[in-house]
């Protein structure tokens, strides 16, 4: 059975995103693009909030024909649109792309989900994941960190009434300073 794996852009503060929702600040060059579509390759499904799903579909669906993207942007949009998505959301009434709605509970989803697909699961998105994260469904975290402080914002970890414990997987300095690190959860 595959893993669970939790993955996003982070501030070196922790953040996902500014107050606001914005998620300008990353750095995402053509290595880093390369390096998220070699990740992709290994995932057989992914698992969405409403957010992350409104702001990936407002550029990728068209990315593989778009002039602006570059050759790496053009393999992950055409691996993005492949893979299936799963869309956790009570607040909207259908999705588009290769993807479909969750309403039910995060561990039932989760559960028939892991049923379907045999390898690994990326969740994405925040809020969605403090679901999973709360119950210690994750199986691995990696965190793409951007060198930049933002202050406050969306924290990529909720916050937990108790601890997590984790081992240190991988690590991957990009050259234009953002820092991969990946951790597996021991389940302690």
């Amino acid at each position: 059975m595959g893993k669970l794996i939790y993955m996003m852009n982070v501030s070196l503060d922790g953040f996902v995103e500014t107050p606001d929702h914005s998620v300008d600040w990353g750095i995402v060059d053509e290595e880093l693009h390369t390096w998220f579509t070699d990740h992709m390759r290994t995932i057989d499904a992914s698992l969405y909030g409403r957010r992350l799903y409104e702001i990936m579909t407002a550029y990728w669906p068209t990315g593989e024909t778009n002039p602006a993207s570059t050759a790496a942007m053009v393999e992950f949009a055409r691996l993005w649109n492949a893979t299936p998505r799963i869309v956790f959301s009570k607040s909207l009434e259908s999705v588009d792309f290769n993807s479909r709605l969750a309403t039910g509970d995060v561990g039932d989803e989760l559960a028939a989900i892991k049923a379907e697909f045999d390898g690994d699961l990326e969740v994405g998105g925040p809020t969605l994941a403090a679901q999973f994260i709360e119950r210690g469904l994750v199986d691995e975290y990696h965190l793409v960190i951007h060198p930049v402080v933002l202050g406050e914002g969306t924290p990529f970890f909720p916050r937990l009434d108790h601890r997590i414990g984790l081992k240190l997987i991988d690590t991957r300095v990009f050259g234009s300073g953002v820092v991969y690190q990946g951790y597996a959860a021991t389940h302690e």
